[in-house]
């Protein structure tokens, strides 16, 4: 039988009053049987679950609560006025109203998932917390490097681009248009960079920040912005025409 210590209820933004029973009695082991129930009125709780009185006495007295407009309510996390008519599945308390209505009407009583965890557990509960921060830090220091490194790779990228975009300048400046065969040439060239650039490895690690054609787009008119030929509008056209010279796989 599953022990009720071991379910640590996690707070939510809003909930439905049988969701309140159910953390409030200490029932989170039994969540998915309780809300198998068909209706979650108190006669059939009291029916489905004689073990547990607890489940109806918190349950009427949320719906209590409501109906005497001590708790504000609303219909699926959506805040309405008092008396509103809603469907008892449907309706749900925000975390901050129920707190606040809890500390005002029962405050001898101090759920966790509404306040923490008790005094007692306050030590373990620092461990686990610390052991969670720490995990979390090395997994975003993990994460820093890998985008600088992407960062170095993309900036390489550009100026390669960069380099790309001189010389075919070079090319009109001298008066020699590029011929059929070398123009096609050329698309290939960037058709391939740019699907490279939007590409992941077999494991499914992405090949580098962008991950769309327009973002790459958009980083090149960032960084050289009022340079001719690289207006949005000319780069759109450039990289689908070149993306479509790439052989079919």
């Amino acid at each position: 039988m599953p022990n009720p210590n071991n379910f640590e209820p996690t707070p939510k933004v809003f909930y439905r009053p049988i969701d309140v029973a159910i953390r409030w009695c200490n029932l989170m082991a039994y969540e998915t049987a309780i809300l198998s129930a068909t209706s979650f009125s108190p006669p059939t709780l009291s029916r489905l679950f004689p073990q547990w009185p607890c489940l109806r006495e918190k349950n009427e007295i949320i719906r209590d609560a409501i109906v005497n407009h001590e708790l504000p309510y609303g219909i699926l996390g959506i805040t309405v006025a008092p008396g509103t008519p809603t469907d008892c599945n449907l309706t749900t308390i925000r975390h901050t109203d129920l707190r606040s209505w809890m500390a005002r009407y029962y405050p001898e009583q101090r759920p966790a998932f509404l306040f923490g965890p008790s005094k007692e557990n306050e030590k373990i509960m620092s461990i686990g917390t610390y052991l969670t921060i720490r995990a979390d830090k090395d997994a975003l220091e993990s994460e820093l490097k890998n985008a600088t490194n992407t960062i170095r790779i993309m900036l390489d990228e550009i100026k390669n681009l960069k380099l790309e975009k001189e010389n075919l300048n070079m090319h009109i400046n001298l008066n020699n248009p590029l011929n059929e065969q070398s123009n096609g040439s050329l698309l290939i060239i960037i058709g391939a960079l740019i699907e490279t650039i939007l590409g992941s490895t077999q494991s499914g690690r992405r090949h580098s920040i962008f991950d769309s054609q327009a973002a790459i787009v958009n980083s090149i008119t960032a960084h050289y912005d009022g340079v001719q030929g690289l207006s949005k509008r000319t780069l759109d056209a450039k990289f689908a025409a070149a993306r479509r010279s790439l052989p079919k796989s």
